[in-house]
């Protein structure tokens, strides 16, 4: 059957084979097949990949251009006993970073904060979800891909024996609540595991217990003085936590029994998360030349709190420094950490996004 539109009320009509008109059954006018066009068939519907989710935003999501994509997270838990004064600052700097030095388009940048007036933008469980699926939907050789995330982080006890220190570290959504939290193995297996190859992942997560929260299988242990080596992490059982042949490399606010600071400490100005704060300085500061300088670059921003700020031990600098130190006055509690899905000379590959 062929579909014809009725030459006066335009209703579709089907044409039966070898026929040269047809009278409408609605409004009994006679259509005869006299023009080509009335033979075209419809156009096909837009393409939408389906969702492995049953909270799909509504739409099709952004437009891919330029080889590039992000998705950024910030929440502050508003009105709750959580709440978070950085969260939204670090995910609109990280914007601002990403287009202004990176050239990323607005138009393939997805943003998840409180303030968005679009629901489908509000940082809750089904939202994430679906925006980390989106982020590596389609991609192709060539493709740089960005996620970032300030928040809460967690951990949750891990029942599997994948994890070395017995637990998943988790991510918390707005709604976390009452939906749940975001573990570590679906964050890999949404984002990591089906990276073909030829496609780089970037991922930076300023949130609590964050160390491994792709649970990429290595992680680059550095001490101060810079030195480093890799950590097999590896789940025993075997389970891949790989990718299918892409790039992932990320960075993340603190080591996995650590916790990170949001506070105005760093920037004097307002609150930002200390991590997201760190790693966009070093970028601005041309300190980011390869990824250990990235991280020691970024180690030393919170660490020598003094020098960075211009300061002499004020009362800024205590703040800092009891917030990282958990009013101990010794030892730093949170140090940013690299993992990776493959490991590499850290001082010879350079930082590229």
């Amino acid at each position: 059957m062929l579909l014809v539109d009725c030459s006066n009320c335009r209703r579709a009509l089907e044409l039966p084979p070898g026929a040269h008109s047809i009278r409408c059954a609605i409004c009994h006018a006679v259509t005869r097949i006299a023009d080509s066009r009335s033979l075209q068939p419809p156009p096909p519907p837009p393409f939408t990949a389906p969702s492995p989710y049953n909270h799909a935003p509504r739409g099709p999501p952004p437009a891919v251009h330029g080889r590039k994509r992000a998705v950024i997270c910030g929440i502050s838990y508003r009105n709750s006993r959580h709440e978070l004064k950085g969260c939204i600052n670090d995910a609109k700097c990280m914007k601002y970073l990403l287009v202004n030095k990176f050239n990323f388009p607005e138009s393939a940048i997805l943003m998840l904060n409180e303030e968005e007036a679009d629901p489908y933008r509000h940082p809750v469980k089904s939202n994430i979800r679906m925006a980390l699926y989106w982020l590596v939907q389609g991609c192709q050789p060539g493709d740089s891909l960005v996620f970032h995330y300030s928040g809460h982080g967690s951990q949750k006890r891990n029942y599997t024996g994948d994890e070395i220190d017995g637990y998943d570290e988790t991510l918390c959504p707005l709604d976390f609540q009452t939906q749940g939290m975001i573990i570590d193995d679906e964050i890999n297996e949404t984002i990591v595991r089906p990276l073909p190859r030829g496609v780089k992942l970037h991922a930076i997560i300023d949130a609590c217990h964050s160390g491994t929260v792709l649970d990429l299988p290595f992680l680059c242990r550095m001490d101060r003085t810079g030195r480093y080596v890799w950590e097999d992490h590896r789940p025993r059982s075997g389970v891949w936590k790989g990718t299918s042949g892409g790039e992932v490399i990320s960075f993340s606010g603190c080591d996995d029994n650590q916790t990170s600071a949001d506070t105005d400490a760093l920037s004097r100005i307002t609150s930002t998360g200390a991590m997201t704060y760190s790693f966009i300085q070093a970028i601005e500061r041309g300190q980011a030349t390869t990824y250990g300088a990235m991280l020691n670059a970024m180690r030393s921003t919170i660490r020598n709190t003094d020098d960075d700020l211009g300061g002499g031990g004020g009362i800024v600098t205590s703040l800092l420094t009891m917030l990282l130190t958990g009013g101990s006055g010794s030892g730093l509690r949170q140090e940013p950490q690299l993992t990776a899905n493959e490991p590499f000379d850290v001082y010879a590959k350079p930082f590229s996004i």
